[in-house]
């Protein structure tokens, strides 16, 4: 039985040939189905982050209707609404750009820094690179009266010194993604003894100029804050396009993402791309809590469980504005800033990402 079971010929060729065609065509499919959900995901975000922008100009106090938005954005004065285009251009649109071009970089930000170091923990809000942009910040602004462009090359000074640090003690241990992130936290803590031993030694203006800044707000949103911004996030998306790649394979740890041809090195390039989005746009707007920390995770399981640096920065960008939008009118006579409403849903989202990544690791 065993020997004309051995010598039973096999399929005729061309039927083996079929069945690897139809298993490669399987494999296709099932690679671009979530490739399309991704895509799918970033239109969807897309659209969202538009609405968010178009509810935080045309809502609120003074209602602007959408017809007369474009007659606004052109420079024309409505006869039947005179100051609905220094409203719409100095104070509700500014805030709405900044806050948008911001939550980008955050989320932005914090994908890659998640996503290359392996940790949901390790996102530059928590790790402390927005803390020591904001600490260089603090101390150019009240020590130095910084202005202009010396307020975010502080701030970018600040941050790269931060993440220097951390890289040079975490670096070349089996566990550095984790080691980094311990790191991160304990410099977090100096520098939030660092920041208030500043505010103790300021003038009382000074003192509440920048609680206001560390609070997290986009009340200092201005249009030359937004071309600074704006033309920031320029230069350093194309970087990040093509970190994006690096990003993926260097999920996969080091040694694997070596074999396939991107070193441990060559990734950790998307590190620095990611400290400079963060202190930019802490210059800009200050440390807005647990934006950069909560855009990945949502990003991630709106994809599918695939990382994308795109769909993570509209997250963002809808937290930001939505958050903004809320904290002006969601307590009648009560502004709170941005900061302050990111603060309060992020800490049980955090405390649920937590939960879900000790989860995963048991299982």
């Amino acid at each position: 039985m065993t020997t004309d079971l051995a010598l039973r010929p096999g399929p005729p060729p061309t039927d083996r040939a079929s069945a690897d065609t139809g298993d490669l065509a399987r494999v296709v499919r099932a690679r671009r189905r979530p490739l399309r959900r991704v895509r799918l995901v970033i239109a969807g975000l897309a659209v969202a982050t538009l609405g968010a922008v178009l509810v935080r100009v045309l809502l609120g106090d003074y209602v602007v209707a959408l017809a007369d938005l474009v007659p606004i954005l052109r420079g024309e004065t409505l006869p039947n609404a005179p100051g609905a285009s220094f409203i719409v251009m100095e104070a509700k649109l500014p805030r709405a750009l900044v806050g948008a071009i911001a939550g980008m970089a955050f989320g932005a930000s914090g994908a890659m820094f998640q996503t290359t170091l392996r940790n949901p923990l390790a996102s530059p809000d928590i790790i402390g690179i927005s803390l020591g942009a904001s600490a260089a910040a603090v101390i150019a602004l009240t020590f130095l009266d910084a202005q202009g462009i010396w307020l975010p090359a502080a701030a970018l000074a600040g941050a790269l010194a931060v993440s220097l640090l951390m890289y040079a003690v975490g670096r070349g241990t089996l566990v550095a993604g984790q080691r980094m992130v311990l790191v991160g936290i304990g410099i977090a803590a100096l520098l939030s003894s660092v920041i208030q031993f500043v505010m103790t030694r300021t003038s009382i203006q000074d003192a509440q100029a920048a609680l206001v800044w560390l609070t997290g707000s986009l009340a200092r949103a201005t249009w030359p804050v937004i071309g600074l911004l704006a033309l920031a996030v320029l230069v350093l998306a194309p970087l990040l396009a093509v970190c994006a790649r690096w990003m993926r394979l260097a999920e996969l740890g080091d040694d694997l993402s070596t074999t396939l041809g991107a070193p441990a090195g060559r990734a950790r390039l998307g590190l620095v791309v990611a400290v400079a989005l963060a202190a930019v746009a802490t210059s800009a707007t200050g440390p807005i809590a647990f934006v950069a920390f909560l855009a990945g995770p949502i990003a991630r399981r709106l994809c599918g469980g695939r990382p994308s640096l795109w769909a993570a920065a509209l997250v963002g960008a809808v937290i930001v504005v939505v958050s903004d939008f809320a904290g002006d009118y969601l307590i009648p006579d009560v502004n709170l800033p941005v900061g302050v409403v990111t603060g309060a849903l992020g800490t049980p989202l955090m405390i649920a990402v937590i939960i879900t990544a000790g989860r995963a690791g048991k299982a």
